[in-house]
């Protein structure tokens, strides 16, 4: 009964505030930065996190049930997975209460973007051979070297750094997590253009710049970045349960079925024309609904929000392989329509089409590598040797 109630205060709220000028609104307009702040006075930015930190305290079912009437009624959030779903969480579990007064309001606000500092050029899936430097001086840090692939970097107030603070001790040891403020004269941000045609990857340089807390201990900071990384690895898959951007599976599979009737056609009892993409459709949509009840069972059997890291990592592996089939179907589906990547004989959903398949390839590599995740799983759940 309760359940129901909030359900029913959600709807009324929505009525009130969503409405159809809003929806309508373009995403940097007057209208629409107006109601994000409606609803970061509500704390449904971040619904689940304590009300003393911008959030709501939603119990999971409530936050779960708010999740589904913002999808079903399209209510657009400014995405910002690097705060919300990465650093907020960590900062949650790890943070001193000074920073998480200092942090968390302003990203429950979304007022501020985070993004992380990880990859190094000689350090990828090896993460812990980093070589980006700190030193400790007075009641700051003083940090040295480069990040690459740091997603935002253009855009972002804010980095959270793994760095070695002790280049003495063994490679997983002697690694801490800091705090800067990316609006100072030691940071440099260089996008990186890709094959999709966008930039949503940088260059991150650092050279004397000033780090103002340390997450943690000094020296222990490679587990809190594992932690983060569940983070990562949970909200690609769609596990994470902070935010409320997450897209359903249905309209992507109705989507698939209307895109095929379009570019393929029908046949004389309404169904697509060709049975092997049929099929596929099918087969994706089975998949796609197999993955959001196990991820439902999954949520229901964890209501503290904790998962063993397998199990993010089995998510993770699947949810990029899902999207990597999306969107290549989505390609092989507008047929030669889907090779567009600029002109006026492609429309913009064939451009979009083509980019986002290219671009989907980068999610089998952010958060760990397909092959990463597969030998967590290998250790964790096969118990087999390194």
């Amino acid at each position: 009964m309760a359940e129901q109630a909030f359900i029913e205060s959600v709807r009324e709220w929505l009525d009130e505030h969503h409405t159809e000028d809003v929806r309508a609104a373009p995403a940097e307009s007057g209208l629409r930065n107006a109601f994000v702040k409606k609803l970061a006075d509500q704390g449904w930015i971040c619904p689940n996190w304590p009300k003393e930190y911008g959030g709501a305290a939603l119990s999971f079912q409530e936050h779960i049930a708010l999740v589904q009437e913002f999808r079903q009624r399209g209510v657009a959030v400014p995405e910002d997975v690097q705060s919300r779903n990465m650093i907020g969480p960590t900062l949650l579990e790890f943070g001193t209460e000074e920073q998480k007064l200092r942090h968390l309001p302003r990203i429950a606000r979304a007022e501020v973007r985070w993004c992380q500092g990880y990859s190094e050029p000689g350090s990828g899936s090896d993460l812990a051979s980093l070589s980006t430097k700190a030193v400790k001086e007075g009641d700051h840090y003083i940090v040295n070297g480069q990040k690459i692939w740091t997603s935002g970097a253009h855009e972002a107030n804010w980095i959270y750094v793994l760095v070695r603070t002790n280049p003495d001790a063994p490679k997983h040891e002697g690694i801490s997590m800091v705090l800067m403020d990316t609006d100072q004269p030691g940071v440099t941000v260089r996008p990186i253009k890709l094959i999709s045609g966008t930039s949503p990857f940088c260059e991150t340089f650092f050279d004397n710049a000033i780090a103002v807390d340390l997450v943690g201990q000094q020296d222990r900071g490679w587990t809190i970045g594992k932690r983060l990384l569940q983070h990562e690895r949970a909200g690609i898959s769609g596990m994470g349960a902070t935010g409320v951007t997450a897209q359903p599976s249905g309209p992507v599979c109705y989507h698939l079925a209307e895109l095929a009737r379009q570019y393929i056609g029908e046949d004389a009892n309404g169904r697509i024309s060709d049975p092997a993409f049929r099929d596929e459709i099918i087969q994706y949509r089975f998949n796609q609904q197999a993955m959001q009840l196990t991820l439902a069972r999954v949520r229901a059997e964890n209501d503290s929000g904790e998962t063993e890291a397998f199990a993010t990592s089995i998510f993770k592996y699947v949810g990029a392989n899902q999207s990597k089939a999306e969107t290549e179907l989505q390609v092989r589906i507008r047929g030669c329509q889907g090779t567009g990547w600029e002109g006026d004989t492609f429309t913009p959903g064939d451009i979009a089409s083509t980019r986002g398949w290219l671009g989907a390839r980068a999610i089998s590599i952010a958060g760990g590598s397909n092959e990463v995740q597969l030998n967590i799983v290998a250790k964790r759940v096969l118990g087999l040797p390194d």
